[in-house]
Parts: structure tokens; sequence; C-alpha cells
């Protein structure tokens, strides 16, 4: 059996795992990475990249059967679902063979197999020497690293004896690689993946049904937000039932179609369509990678960690989704470039949940960054709101994107922002500036000055910002 020696290696090259194998490169570390699928992981491969590029096309498909409305006729649309699924593959082998330049570019060794764990052993005496069952049939490797960092990621969570087959029950995994669309579907959870699909699918014409256990959809989110993602769902024509408790008993299968039945307001309901798709969460990859040889701990199914992203084993770290918190790529490749910088000796920059931007990518898209207003209340803050509508932001209505409003959440005390929410055309892009907010502590009136271009959606901000003392111009 083959051996080797390295100041660190990644068990995992998803985000967060080949980011800090970069890093860590860029420090001067002999790093090498423990992948069994490909570089990029879920992200990549069977998450954020394809079912955003599965909503570009959704979103230029419902654009283009409103297209009239910009004086532009467009006659005989359809949709090529296999063309989508082209385009979709293409932008990932893209970015695939960009992150296969950037660890040949690194001098980064991939290991391609299965990475597992073991014990104190004649190479040391700490867990942490790594064997990898090579993918190749090829006889199993043998690593032994001074540092590791476990980034194993998730996979979708399901509902006990709600079985996935792949054909009539699926999960974001399946749904991805779907030849053609059905007519109807039926999805299970109103979270952020739910409600993407459900965008997302209903701008491809289907008939969507969403079923989220809590009292409304988006829960993590601002409840005004949550409140006008319902209100312009419904618009959509998509059926929302909130407080439904899925029975999976009820299930049934046909030769065309799945019925399942809900518990709702006392009664029980039932609903069919051509699939159902389960949207209820992920949960982490521990299993199988070695972690009870080691001390590491476990709490509700995922690795804890100090700030530092170390385990109780001081030389192992975990980052990413296996230690839950936002479970967000872009959260993982900063916990990895931490991890790596302590690792390195240097001082990293310590991440604060509250300064991370989050998004949801429907049509339209939401954005948010810090405290809900509900948050900050039960935080012990006296609040002062600002919000202003897009349908008053002359670049919005250019767009013909008028829906949705920013709204900042103020420290009434201190004038610190706490947090600030948006939904409507193109937030994910806009929500850096607020996020660039929270982490430099600027004031309403430091955001209101900042001049804002005219015409931009960017405008909502600073209106927004005018809002909170009652000064905004245009509304």
């Amino acid at each position: 059996m083959a051996t080797e020696e390295y100041d660190l290696v990644i068990l995992g090259a998803g985000t967060g795992g080949y980011v800090a194998a970069i890093r860590a490169a860029q420090l001067g570390l002999k790093v090498a990475v423990v992948e069994k699928g490909k570089l990029g992981g879920t992200c990549l491969h069977a998450g954020c990249i394809p079912s955003k590029a599965l909503l570009r096309s959704a979103e230029v498909f419902a654009q283009t059967k409103n297209s009239e409305e910009f004086g532009v006729i467009a006659s005989n649309i359809s949709l090529n679902f296999e063309k989508v699924q082209e385009r979709k593959r293409k932008v990932v082998n893209q970015l695939y063979k960009g992150v296969q330049h950037l660890m040949k570019q690194g001098k980064i060794k991939i290991y391609e197999g299965t990475g597992r764990i073991l014990g104190p052993s004649i190479f040391s005496p700490l867990p942490g020497t790594i064997s990898v069952e090579m993918s190749n049939g090829e006889e199993n490797e043998m690593l032994i690293p001074k540092n590791m960092i476990v980034a194993t990621g998730s996979r979708p969570q399901t509902l006990p004896g709600l079985e996935v087959d792949g054909e009539f029950v699926l999960t974001s995994d399946e749904a991805l690689e779907m030849k053609e669309l059905p007519t109807s579907i039926i999805i299970i959870g109103g979270g952020v993946i739910g409600i993407e699909w459900a965008s997302m699918l209903s701008d491809f014409g289907l008939e969507v049904t969403v079923l989220e256990y809590s009292n409304r959809i988006l829960p993590t989110e601002d409840e005004e937000i949550s409140k006008e993602m319902l209100r312009l769902l419904k618009k959509k024509k998509i059926k929302v039932l909130t407080n439904a408790k899925i029975l999976p008993e009820s299930l049934v299968k046909n030769a065309t179609s799945v019925t399942i039945e809900a518990e709702h307001k006392g009664s029980t309901k039932s609903f069919t369509a051509e699939k159902l798709l389960q949207s209820v969460g992920r949960r982490a990859n521990i299993e199988g990678i070695g972690l009870e040889n080691t001390d590491i701990e476990i709490e509700n199914g995922y690795i804890t960690t100090n700030e530092f992203y170390q385990t109780k084993e001081s030389h192992i770290y975990a980052i990413g989704d296996v230690i839950g918190g936002l479970q967000l790529a872009h959260v993982a490749s900063h916990e990895g470039i931490a991890a790596v910088e302590h690792i390195a000796g240097e001082t990293p920059y310590l991440i604060q949940t509250s300064n991370i931007s989050k998004c949801i990518y429907s049509n339209p898209e939401i954005a948010s960054v810090g405290y809900t207003e509900q948050q900050a209340k039960e935080l012990g803050y006296t609040l002062k709101i600002g919000k202003f509508p897009f349908k008053a932001i002359g670049k919005a209505l250019v767009f013909g994107e008028s829906d949705g409003f920013v709204k900042l959440v103020v420290d009434e005390a201190t004038n610190d922002i706490l947090g600030v929410h948006m939904i409507g055309p193109h937030v994910t892009d806009m929500i850096s500036e607020a996020g660039l907010a929270r982490v430099l502590d600027a004031t309403p009136w430091e955001v209101a000055h900042t001049i804002h271009p005219h015409p931009s959606l960017s405008e909502a901000i600073g209106e927004a910002a005018l809002a909170v003392d009652g000064k905004a111009i245009h509304l």
C-alpha cells in the first residue's frame, strides 16, 4: 500500500473543500484532496449551478410568453426541455473544467476515491491517517496528513416512509436530471429549495402545489418577505398550503400519477399530481468516513467545531454543510479559508453569521442579510423600519418587474442597520451592498448618501434608507 505525507488533506472537493485547498496551496502547504465524485461537489453538479441554469431557462420562457407587453410579437412559443438540460450541462462542464485548472495550477494532488479516517497507527500517534479506496479499482492509498479538513457536504433529506424511487417521488437530485417535464407536481416543503423549484416549474408551465408544515412559507425569512412571496406565488397560480402535515403512509402511485394526503386544520386533504418532489432540508454526509475512529463530537447529526472550525481533535477541522448552520456554498468557502489560515498560523477573519447574505433565486428573487424584524425585537431592540417598493423605481418599470420591496431594520438607539431584506428583480445581485453596510457598521444616513445611479434598481436601497426617517423622495 502506497503512503504519502501531506501538510493538509481535505475530505471532499465541493465548494468549501476546493477553495480551502487553493488557499492552502497559496500559503505554501503541501495539500491533497480526496473526492469520490467530481470536483465542485453538490453545488456545481447537483445544486447551485444546475438549478440556477434551469431557473434562467424558465425565466426566459416565461418572459418570452409575455413579450407582447414589450411590443415584441412572438408566435409558436414552445419549450425544448432537452435543449434546456443541454445548456445546463454546458454551463456545469465549463465551470468544472475551471475547477480542474485551478487544482492543477495550485499543484494540488487529487485522489479520486472514498476516504476513511483511521485511528492512531504506526504512521501517526493521532487519529487522522486516511485510507483511500480508489475509484479506479487500484490499490488503496494511505495518506498521512499533519492536518485534515472534513468537507464532505450533504445530501437531500427525506421524510420517513416516503421513499424516493426516481420516477414518481423525487428529491432535487433526481429532479435536476429529468428528461422531460411532467404537467403537474406536488412539492413537499416551502423552504428555500422548495420555493425555487415551485417558481421554476410554474414558469415552465407546470401546475404546482406546495405543502408546507410550518405556518408560513420561507419561515427563516422576514415575515413581510414571506407574505409578499406567498402573494406573488398565488398570482402565478401556484397552490400553497401551510400548516400541512404530510401522511407518508397515504402515498399511492398508479401508472401516471401519485396521490398523497396531508392533515390540515383538523381535516385530511388529498393531492394528486404526476410527480412529487421532497424538499425538506439536507442531512450531513458523515457516515462511512471513519469519524468513529476519532474523538470528534456529533450533535443533531452535525460535526461540532470551535470558531476556527477545529473539532475536538485539534488537528482535524470541519467546514460546510457537515457542521450545519447556514448550508450555503459561499459560507463553506469562507469557512474553508478561515480553517486553512488557522492551520497555517495566520489570523483568520472569523465569520459573523448575521453578516452573511442569503439568496433565493425564485422569480422574483429574495435576498437578505442580518436580523429579521422579529429576531431584532426578540433581541430587545427598539426599531425603526424603512421600506420602499420597486413599483416606484423607474428601472423596475422598464424591466416590467415592479413587484416587491426593500426593507431596512434599524436600531433606533444607535442607528445601526440590523438587517436588510429584499424581494424583487435581481435583488440577489444587490444584496452585497447591504452586506458591506453590515460589515462596515454603516447607518441608514451613510447608505442614503451613497449616490445610487439613475435609473438603477439599486435606487430602492437608497430610498429605503431615507424611508427609515420618513425622508424617502419618490414615495
